[in-house]
Parts: C-alpha cells; sequence; structure tokens
C-alpha cells in the first residue's frame, strides 16, 4: 500500500510539473503531500551556483590561508629535529624533544617568559578597556564633523610604520632635546634618558603600544553598539536615565557578547608580544626587562642560526596560547553563555 502511494504521488508530481524541495528550510517546489530532500552534494552544488559571486571573493583568503599558514605547518617537524640547512627538513636526524630540553634550560628562558607574562598582561589589564571606553565616547558624540575627525586622529598611528613609531618614540624621550625631558627640566628635576632605564622599559613599550592600537581596535566596538536598538534608547531617557546610566545599562550590555569575544582572542595572544617596536626600542641595558620570547626567538633563529631551537619556542608559545584560549572560552561560555565555539 505504501509503495503505491509513492508510485501515485511520483505520477501527480510528473503530470504536474512540480519540482522537489531545494533544502529543509527554503524550499522552491513541493510536491502535494510530500517533499523530497536532495542530496548534500547536489545542495552544495545548488548553492554554490546560486551564489557563486560570494564564494569567488572568499577564494583569494582561502590560497593566502593554504600558502602562508598551512603549507608552513610542514616545517613543524624542524623542532623535532637536529636541523641542518644542507641536509634540509627530511634529511635532518629526529632527536625527538632534545630541542625543547635545550630552549627550556636556556638561562633566557625564565627570564623572557616572566617579562612576556608581565608585559602581556599588564597590555590586556590596562590596554583592554580603552578602545571600548574610546567607542562608548564616540557613540555619545553627536556633533558627526568633530567626531570623525577624532576617529581619524586615533585610527591613523595603526597605519604608521612600527620603525617610524620607534623615531617618534625615541625622539620624545631624547635626553639632550626631547620634549619629555625638557618639560621634566622646566619643573627643576633631572633629565633622564629612559630608554636605558630598565624600569621604565615595559612602560614605554606599552604604553607606546596602546597609543597605537586603541583608536584602531575600537572600530570593532562602534560597529557592535551601531547594532544596539534605539528604541532601547528612548526608552531609558523616557524612564529619566542619566547618559552615564544609559551606558552602563544599555550601550556596554549590548556590546557585551563582542566584549567576550575580542577578550577571548586576546587571551590567546598573552605569548605573542610583538617583537618589532622592542627590537627598535631595547638595548643591552634594558635586556633585563625588555628580552620576551619573540626577541628570544629571533635571536636564537636568525642570529646564532638555531632554526630547531626557534621552531621549538615558536611552538611551545602556540601550545600555550590555544591552550589558554580553549580555557578562556570554556570559562566564558560557563559564566556568560558567549563562546567562541
Amino acid at each position: 500500500m505504501e509503495t503505491n502511494s509513492k508510485e501515485l504521488y511520483k505520477n501527480i508530481n510528473r503530470n504536474e510539473g512540480v519540482g522537489i524541495l531545494d533544502s529543509d528550510f527554503n524550499p522552491r517546489y513541493e510536491s502535494l503531500e510530500t517533499k523530497k530532500k536532495l542530496t548534500k552534494i547536489q545542495q552544495l552544488v545548488k548553492t554554490l551556483k546560486k551564489d557563486w559571486m560570494l564564494y569567488a571573493l572568499v577564494i583569494p583568503l582561502i590560497i593566502w590561508y593554504i600558502a602562508f599558514l598551512y603549507k608552513p605547518m610542514y616545517g613543524l617537524q624542524i623542532a623535532f629535529k637536529k636541523f641542518s640547512i644542507f641536509r634540509g627538513i627530511s634529511g635532518s636526524p629526529w632527536v625527538g624533544f632534545d630541542n625543547f630540553r635545550e630552549f627550556m634550560g636556556s638561562p633566557y628562558f625564565l627570564r623572557s617568559l616572566k617579562n612576556t607574562f608581565l608585559i602581556s598582561f599588564t597590555s590586556l589589564i590596562v590596554g583592554f578597556p580603552i578602545p571600548i571606553i574610546l567607542a562608548l565616547m564616540f557613540n555619545e558624540v553627536k556633533n558627526e564633523i568633530y567626531k570623525r575627525g577624532v576617529q581619524t586622529l586615533t585610527y591613523l598611528p595603526h597605519f604608521i610604520s612600527v620603525v617610524v613609531i620607534a623615531g617618534i618614540v625615541k625622539n620624545f624621550l631624547a635626553p639632550s632635546n626631547g620634549i619629555i625631558n625638557i618639560l621634566i627640566s622646566m619643573i627643576g628635576l633631572e633629565k633622564t634618558y629612559f630608554l636605558t632605564k630598565p624600569e621604565w622599559f615595559r612602560s614605554i613599550y606599552i604604553g607606546t603600544n596602546i597609543w597605537k592600537e586603541a583608536g584602531f581596535g575600537s572600530i570593532v566596538y562602534i560597529a557592535a553598539l551601531a547594532g544596539v536598538n534605539p528604541s532601547l534608547y528612548e526608552a531609558s531617557r523616557i524612564d529619566g536615565a542619566s547618559r552615564l546610566q544609559q551606558i552602563w545599562h544599555v550601550s556596554i550590555p549590548g556590546i557585551l557578547p563582542t566584549i567576550v569575544i575580542m577578550f577571548i582572542m586576546r587571551i590567546g595572544k598573552l605569548l605573542d608580544v610583538g617583537y618589532e617596536l622592542i627590537l627598535l626600542l631595547y638595548q643591552p641595558a634594558t635586556y633585563e626587562t625588555a628580552d620576551v620570547l619573540s626577541t628570544y626567538i629571533y635571536r636564537t633563529g636568525l642570529q646564532s642560526a638555531r632554526y630547531d631551537i626557534a621552531t621549538a619556542a615558536g611552538l611551545f608559545n602556540a601550545i600555550i596560547g590555544f591552550t589558554l584560549v580553549f580555557l578562556a572560552n570554556r570559562l566564558s561560555k560557563k559564566l556568560t553563555e558567549t563562546s567562541l565555539w
């Protein structure tokens, strides 16, 4: 009986020219009494044909990821080999975890790890809220011309070369004619060459990095604030809420999921302190507080040509970063129900 019913439905579909479903959620054609699902491959083909322009835009990004992120993963095996540039990757002998033992046994390992955590953690605590505060301030400005002008000024440092940024910092802190030392001498204090003082280096680096990236980092939060329902602000004004109360009870809750996601992603970069600015600013006198994992990897890999040790250090860095992201994501999912996956 069931077979006869199916044959009857097929005849009806054939006679009336009724097609079959395009997908479960967006039926293009329906039969009279039954819906027939396309296979996943057919659905994929139809989707690609329909939105081929969108998928074509993704192709360059996929190629870039394969060429610069996935293909280099082949070289990770160097971390477990006694690498020789003459033998190549495949010809170099395996040494197991010897490179990791040598890397972690180095007298510079603990120092660079400590400095990395101190700089990253301080940058996270001090620097992470600043783009959020900037975005909230921009959201409250009603004069569009003034708002766009200030936004442009805060975005510009991100696009300036790190070399130029380092030059600006050195000129500002120059012991003889730097603006900072001139102001210090005007109030009767002794001039100081800050870049040679280990106790000042972390503050200089963190402050420079915040100034460079805070404005550009606020773009994400400005976009999130644009998605907050305006009726919520109107309702809060009717209830007599001040601007600060609107920010606290409407704006911040509206962008909280974005804040959580950005925080989780930032946690994964705790050991990823950019070495470019540090290399341009530090010197032997400040190694004690300025030497981080990335500069240690740079010196070991490029200056000492120990590519196996440098790869082991980089792999260690990546594993710690992934672990931190995983733990932060799990914690966020339990506390806020917002997570990356």
